[in-house]
């Protein structure tokens, strides 16, 4: 007679957690076939979000582009401390999006790319945990009617857009935040006083 020891149905179904946590990701090969829109100017979106959000390590921001890649919207939010997973990454950006735009659902063809910034530790080389970002992105874009844009790390070295090889040295984990460019800056306020000011004033009171 043999005997034997079955599996525990504890260790089973962390083997099967871990087999779907493995398929809720992307690889770099899987990313560049998806035909992920580039960015135009990916150093200005980077130095607008790092100072718009000024990230630390685990910080992920998502923001919304128009055609123009002016951002409409974003967000950022920390990053738990669960284990790699697309879908917990999807439900979160999810959430996110929902909190600062309407969604495009009822467009034939999206018009606005949600783009996410994550800043982590390590070097720009992908990871697991990039994979399973990129495939929350990709299916939270699909759900709240959005193109899927880049993906792009922020760490001490510099900001990497993974899939396209383009990156800098700054802004980066650990440098200030960066002055807005003068398109973003506030309008100036109407000055006062003067023969000009004096007409507007008389024209406003009739």
């Amino acid at each position: 007679m043999t005997f034997g020891f079955a599996p525990s149905s504890a260790a089973s179904l962390s083997t099967s957690t871990s087999a779907a946590s493995a398929s809720r990701m992307l690889e770099p090969a899987e990313w560049a076939a998806a035909g992920i829109p580039l960015l135009r100017n990916p150093r200005e979106v980077v130095s607008g979000l790092h100072t718009r959000h000024r990230p630390k390590p685990e910080t992920a921001i998502v923001a919304v582009l128009d055609p123009d890649e002016r951002v409409r919207a974003s967000a950022s939010f920390a990053r738990r401390s669960t284990p790699a997973d697309g879908w917990m990454f999807r439900n979160a950006l999810l959430a996110q999006l929902r909190r600062v735009i309407p969604h495009d659902l009822r467009r034939r063809t999206p018009v606005r790319t949600a783009v996410l910034l994550y800043c982590r530790e390590g070097d720009a080389r992908w990871t697991e945990e990039d994979g399973a970002w990129m495939w929350g992105l990709r299916d939270a874009c699909t759900l709240h009617g959005l193109r899927c844009g880049a993906y792009i790390t922020l760490t001490h070295d510099g900001w990497q857009v993974l899939g396209e090889g383009r990156g800098g040295r700054r802004p980066n984990a650990d440098s200030a935040p960066e002055p807005f460019a003068i398109s973003e800056a506030p309008p100036l306020l109407p000055r006062t006083g003067g023969a000009a000011s004096e007409v507007l004033r008389r024209a406003a009171a009739r």
